[in-house]
């Protein structure tokens, strides 16, 4: 991969060969509305289902819906990370499949098993795909995704758990509203000066990354944000606790003054660069580590950044993050010039 030329990020030429990428980012807000309208008629029929004894969610972004219902959800609820089902699920049970492809093999699996043991299921996907038809059931509720983005059939449904009185309300508009204002702010056309994604990116042309984020939310965002770097920079990118990254910024020896930036490979000791997602949790226990991982950057010389997503409900602060940390991964792709943004 090529050196990091900040110049990339500014040159219309150049973003123009990724405009399909940029365009995706961008355009989440649209995906997540135009889901919505295309899939509310068959959410809010929910509204007079029954209570199940538990919740199973399979597919992309389980964890993600644990952690928004895991609070307030009053059944058991299971985010199920391999095939088929637990063996225990059964007609007193809902099934969750998030398949915003439709065509997983795995997810056809579990679709088949939660229909073959009776099993009520909600399913996101498209309506003329494999795993809604291996789903199709008297017991099945189809809510039909078309983008093929698995943020939009997660949103989705959390909107439908809340209709079955199972998680809290959902403002599809207002995460929406969050990603284009992500979008806007981050667009490649706002320069490297104003372009917060791109500033971030530059900090980072040449550093190990490494990722925290305090809540539950956050640090979900987190780890998403360092997947998308490992793709774009082909390094080692961690997002893990405060305890795991305190262990690596502490044994980071301090920087070398007398280094020669342009003799010495960058590449042979990459210093860490820590990016905290701050969407405003104001624990205690979040603010402590936060301001304890600032410190020990600061005493062994090591760079941090922040993103930051102070307000708004939690699903909206979550896709900020998100979106931030993602439009970042794209810039320092760009400026390494690689060849996919993910």
């Amino acid at each position: 991969m090529a050196d990091f030329d900040d110049s990339r990020l500014d040159d219309r030429e150049v973003l123009l060969t990724y405009d399909a990428a940029l365009r995706r980012l961008a355009e989440c807000g649209a995906r997540l509305r135009s889901e919505w309208y295309g899939a509310s008629a068959t959410i809010f029929a929910l509204a007079e289902a029954d209570r199940p004894r538990a919740v199973i969610a399979v597919g992309t972004d389980a964890r993600l819906i644990r952690a928004v219902l895991e609070p307030v959800c009053p059944v058991p609820f299971v985010a199920w990370p391999r095939q088929g089902l637990p063996g225990w699920v059964g007609p007193l049970d809902l099934v969750l499949i998030m398949a915003s492809e439709g065509s997983d093999a795995a997810l056809i699996e579990s679709a088949q098993e939660a229909t073959r043991r009776g099993a009520r299921i909600v399913i996101a996907a498209p309506e003329a795909s494999s795993v809604a038809e291996f789903a199709a059931s008297r017991s099945t509720t189809l809510v039909p995704t078309t983008t093929g983005d698995p943020l939009a059939a997660v949103m989705l449904m959390l909107a439908a758990l809340h209709e079955l009185r199972l998680g809290p309300p959902v403002s599809v508009e207002s995460v929406a509203d969050a990603a284009d204002m992500v979008a806007e702010a981050s667009s490649p056309f706002v320069d490297l000066s104003a372009n917060p994604a791109k500033g971030i990116a530059c900090a980072m042309a040449d550093a190990q990354p490494l990722v925290w984020g305090g809540s539950v939310l956050a640090a979900r965002a987190g780890r998403r944000v360092a997947g998308a770097l490992r793709v774009v920079t082909g390094r080692a990118a961690l997002s893990a606790d405060a305890h795991d990254l305190m262990a690596v910024i502490e044994a980071t020896e301090p920087a070398d003054p007398f280094a020669d930036p342009f003799e010495d490979d960058p590449s042979a000791d990459r210093r860490p660069c820590l990016l905290i997602l701050d969407d405003g949790d104001a624990h205690a226990d979040v603010s402590r580590a936060a301001a304890a991982l600032r410190a020990a950057c600061s005493r062994r010389d090591v760079r941090s950044d922040s993103l930051e997503a102070p307000e708004g409900e939690d699903l909206a602060r979550y896709v900020m993050l998100l979106q931030k940390g993602r439009f970042t991964a794209a810039y320092l792709g760009i400026g390494l010039g690689s060849t996919s943004l993910g």
